[in-house]
């Protein structure tokens, strides 16, 4: 599997699992990223971090470290 930190941009995936701290979890979750939500890469900074991503009609942005907790699995598109 892969992490959302392997993805490049406007690469399109789905949310397979999302691990790390108790409290990262519960505020992805809070915000409508669970397990089978298609998301897609929208800009990486010049130096890798943070990673916007937009799922639900909504950009959001994580730090590397935390993308590295989002298992998604790409779109073979």
């Amino acid at each position: 599997m892969n992490s959302l930190a392997d993805a490049k941009p406007y690469q399109a995936m789905k949310v397979v699992a999302i691990n790390g701290a108790r409290t990262f979890r519960r505020r992805l979750l809070e915000m409508g990223i669970v397990p089978g939500t298609e998301i897609c890469v929208a800009n990486i900074a010049p130096l890798g971090c943070p990673i916007e991503f937009e799922a639900r009609k909504t950009r959001l942005s994580v730090r590397r470290v935390e993308a590295m907790n989002i298992i998604v699995e790409m779109s073979a598109a």
